[in-house]
């Protein structure tokens, strides 16, 4: 099963490093990482997806409630929350393939950020389901490059 799990923890010298070397040594596999600075300048916010069964991922929140870095752990996926991933998609468009692409743009709320002659950039942001789906609407020979961020996510409740 997939989870995701937020930390927020000191804004120090390797405290990331110490973080995914965690996982690292004990075999977890990481989906994707990411990290930000919040309205506490000594405090980063650190967003992590790992596949694995409840007793795996009760043992990394565990060992990361261990390490002198972290101040807080919750697993966002057994409450309430909010996810986002950012996607940023480059896509060949031509008079063929420009209606049926817009389309898709449309049915997935996207937002076009930037035309040239025969290229859309395309952003989207949602649950990864949802970037997921958009990109395997379009035709894969189109897609030029694709970008994503990586989850993040807060709790609902306080």
């Amino acid at each position: 099963m997939r989870y995701i799990i937020s930390v927020l923890l000191e804004n120090e010298v390797g405290a990331l490093s110490r973080v995914a070397g965690l996982f690292s040594a004990r075999g977890f596999n990481i989906e994707s990482f990411t990290v930000a600075a919040t309205n506490d300048s000594t405090l980063s916010h650190m967003t992590i997806v790992s596949i694995g069964n409840d007793g795996i991922i009760e043992q990394i929140v565990k060992q990361l409630n261990k390490l002198i870095d972290v101040v807080r752990v919750i697993d966002l996926t057994a409450t309430e929350h909010i996810e986002r991933e950012l996607l940023l998609v480059k896509v060949d468009v031509n008079q063929q393939t420009q209606a049926d692409i817009e389309k898709q743009i449309d049915a997935f709320s996207c937002k076009i950020v930037d035309v040239s002659e025969d290229i859309y950039i395309i952003e989207l942001a949602g649950r990864s389901q949802k970037i997921n789906d958009f990109l395997a609407s379009l035709d894969v020979s189109k897609i030029l490059e694709v970008s994503r961020t990586g989850v993040t996510g807060v709790c609902i409740k306080k």
